[in-house]
């Protein structure tokens, strides 16, 4: 194998030699500048308690989108085998070829009733419906409005539509409608924000946009990906934190890439007319193979376990998020975010001190990432912990103690 290695890179064209000694340029500065990505390989499912590659004890998992435990949940995990048996293992088509099973339709009924919507649209991940939404919402009479701290994949799904573009600062409700008042020349006005920010934790006012954009005359669109399943008294999302019942948000952008299972596949869900058309223009939706059954499979299942009105994850990881939140807070610790969500940055301030911080960490067993610029802005370098409803309370309060410990060590509390 290494000879045939070698024999093809002795055989690279001229460009592509040239390509190789850019792109090592291009890495070195990436590893210089400290922002260089290493993945840690897990050994089996994912979890709370995690094997990891180069390892020797099992690991506190606190750096999951998991937000509910179903990634391995084992059910959705005998529902997906199920699927699998009787599905097949893939469709070998888009959708609208031969790529459509009664599980595919299914799983997009559950999803809007779920919501409370006429109807959804499955895609490949929330990344795709965030890339196919927007071309098909406006045209260059229109304008989109956007809080500056979306996710980067609305920033795309933006780029690559017509609409005339507004930004306005992060949750300033006088900015958006400064920008609303400049942009009442067009036809079609959007206003677009994440229901929840991922690196922060903190969550969109939805009331007071809907206000807002009731009083402009403006649609609302919320990408929910990091609010699905667990936010709010029924964990319907931010709408249902927001308490603005299911006729205020046009257009809800989700993933069952996280809460929901944490497979694959994103989804839109709204009035049937918006669904329809995406089905006849979105592009990452007409040329992407459908979801694979097992995935579907195990989504249905997930949507059964969370419409059950006899389940306990939004009870259990909100009282896991408070026990967390209020330790840390009397400690001594800065934790950012809004008091209701799993995600808790710690604030250090310091890149250094949070990848040092984030390695003691991990040899106390627990599974925390350190982050800094240019992920977060400078001088705002954090540890994001993530909470999960099936974290137990003993593995969050051993996760407090080695925060306090190193934090003492450190001279950070």
């Amino acid at each position: 194998m290494r000879g045939l290695l070698s024999l093809v890179r002795k055989h690279h064209s001229v460009a592509g030699k040239e390509l190789r000694q850019q792109l090592g340029v291009d890495l070195s500065e990436i590893q210089k500048a400290g922002t260089f990505k290493k993945e840690r390989i897990i050994v089996g499912r994912q979890g709370v308690e995690i094997k990891v590659q180069n390892q020797s004890k099992t690991l506190l998992n606190f750096c999951a989108n998991n937000y509910l435990g179903l990634s391995s949940h084992p059910e959705v995990i005998k529902a997906a085998q199920n699927y699998l048996e009787t599905h097949g293992a893939g469709l070998s088509s888009v959708r609208f070829i031969c790529g459509t099973q009664e599980i595919h339709r299914q799983l997009e009924k559950k999803i809007a009733q779920y919501h409370g919507r006429d109807d959804a649209i499955l895609y490949a991940s929330c990344f795709d419906a965030n890339a196919g939404i927007f071309e098909v919402l406006t045209n260059e009479t229109d304008a989109i409005i956007s809080d500056e701290l979306n996710h980067a994949s609305i920033i795309d799904g933006i780029r690559l539509s017509k609409g005339k573009r507004f930004r306005y600062k992060h949750l300033d409700l006088n900015d958006l409608e400064k920008q609303l008042q400049e942009s009442q020349s067009s036809r079609r006005r959007v206003i677009v924000t994440d229901g929840a920010f991922s690196m922060d934790g903190d969550i969109a006012p939805l009331k007071e946009i809907c206000d807002l954009a009731d009083k402009y005359k403006a649609l609302v669109f919320v990408d929910d990906c990091h609010a699905s399943g667990f936010l709010g008294k029924t964990g319907r999302g931010t709408e249902e934190h927001a308490e603005i019942g299911h006729n205020r948000v046009d257009i809800i952008n989700s993933t069952l890439g996280k809460a929901l299972g944490g497979a694959l596949g994103g989804y839109t869900t709204g009035p049937q007319e918006l669904i329809d058309m995406l089905r006849q223009r979105s592009r990452p939706y007409l040329f992407s193979n459908s979801l694979a059954p097992s995935i579907v499979g195990g989504s249905l299942k997930v949507f059964d376990l969370l419409m059950d009105p006899q389940n306990t994850f939004t009870k259990s990881i909100q009282s896991n998020v408070s026990l967390f939140r209020s330790e840390m807070s009397a400690l001594g610790f800065t934790v950012l975010g809004n008091k209701s969500h799993p995600i808790c940055p710690i604030l250090l301030k310091d890149p250094k001190l949070a990848s040092d911080f984030a390695d003691k960490m991990l040899a106390q067993g627990i599974y925390v990432i350190g982050f800094s610029f240019p992920v977060v802005p400078k001088g705002q370098a954090r540890i994001r912990v993530q909470i999960s409803a099936a974290h137990t309370q003993d593995q969050i309060k051993h996760c407090i103690e080695a925060f306090k410990n190193i934090g003492k060590e450190l001279g950070v509390i």
